[in-house]
């Protein structure tokens, strides 16, 4: 059977482990697995969330309420933007798909950073569009305006901070970067990490309303992934000006959020203490990374999110260091696919990093 001949160059999306898979091929009981590779929420989700999913889960015959309204109405309220600039997504990922899908054909072009969210790419090239990449992970505006007068790409990727290395950008040398962009070139601001951001640093932290009104071309991506706990209900969001998000509703199906993920998202919305606390623990957390990887002489990267990237020297190598901790029941994401000597861990609780520790200090 042929196919489309784009599927040729794309390489398959690579998911952290999942905890049962480990269960599956090393025997090792769940209760003695500790998940730190995808950057989920480890203190779970807000209490109040929970309590409505089980209050609400006899309504998971319905399909949900279409227009979102509430929720529209909840991020309304947080970032000061009309119902019209959002538009909702299974996971801001999808909300990135609909912008390549109604921005890209054949033959346009793309920039972004060398090691950045992988998805960029595999959506760019899912519409047969070509990859430019700066030589440096990170965000250097210098390079990437000489790249974009160069190339004249339609997308620009700006993912702040950046994933899988969690650097951040300040915010006004990106708004002056934006500047110097023709107002065609879509930029894709993704935010999924900002929680963390505006926590650790007020210069790094985008408001989208204040993107979008400086810059009618951009698109923010949001998600409830992250600091709010909800991975398994998928759902994300876009802010854009309504010119764009017109736009990015003709390529969206209908029902795209579950009726049980609606309302999960729109009760942790109203949860700001758990966020809050959630983001002020994985910093505290952070810091004994910080202070491992200074005892360790192991090269780290400054994180703005809840994981941290270690970079180990050509004496080490991160593939199996990742597989001798996972044997140990101990998950975390390697780079090796960036092409970086690197594992990405995300920062958990107390006990899970002790456990993580503990492991990383027999393997290596």
């Amino acid at each position: 059977m042929t196919f489309n001949d784009v599927l040729d160059d794309i390489k398959v999306y690579e998911a952290g482990k999942p905890i049962e898979l480990v269960v599956r091929e090393y025997g090792i009981d769940e209760k003695d697995i500790v998940k730190l590779a995808s950057n989920e929420n480890p203190y779970g989700s807000s209490p109040r969330a929970v309590e409505a999913v089980k209050r609400d889960a006899y309504k998971m015959f319905m399909y949900p309420d279409d227009s979102m309204y509430e929720l529209k109405s909840g991020l309304q309220k947080k970032f000061g933007v009309k119902r019209e600039n959002i538009i909702i997504g299974a996971g801001s990922d999808q909300v990135l798909e609909f912008a390549c899908r109604a921005k890209l054909k054949n033959g346009s072009k793309v920039l972004m950073t060398k090691i950045t969210f992988a998805m960029y790419e595999i959506y760019a090239k899912q519409m047969g569009a070509g990859i430019i990449k700066s030589s440096t992970y990170r965000h250097d505006f210098d390079e990437l305006l000489k790249l974009y007068k160069k190339e004249n790409p339609d997308i620009i990727f700006v993912c702040t901070p950046n994933n899988p290395t969690g650097d951040a950008v300040d915010r006004a040398i990106l708004f002056d970067f934006l500047q110097e962009i023709d107002e065609d070139t879509l930029v894709i601001v993704d935010g999924a990490y900002m929680e963390y951001a505006a926590f650790k640093d007020e210069s790094k932290n985008i408001e989208p309303k204040e993107l979008i009104e400086k810059f009618p071309n951009a698109l923010y991506l949001g998600t409830f992934s992250k600091a709010y706990g909800l991975g398994g209900m998928r759902v994300g969001y876009g802010v854009a000006g309504e010119e764009i998000i017109k736009a990015l509703y003709k390529m969206r199906p209908p029902f795209n959020i579950t009726i049980l993920s609606l309302i999960a998202a729109i009760e942790s919305l109203k949860d700001k203490s758990f966020v809050d606390e959630s983001v002020r623990k994985n910093f505290e957390q952070m810091q004994r990374y910080i202070d491992y990887a200074l005892k360790r002489k192991i090269e780290y990267i400054p994180s703005y999110t809840n994981f941290i990237t270690f970079i180990f020297d050509e004496e080490r190598n991160s593939k199996k260091i990742s597989q001798k901790l996972l044997e140990k029941g101990v998950i975390v994401r390697d780079l090796t696919g960036y092409s970086l000597n690197a594992i990405r861990i995300t920062i958990g609780t107390p006990e899970q990093n002790d456990r993580l520790f503990y492991a990383l200090d027999e393997v290596l």
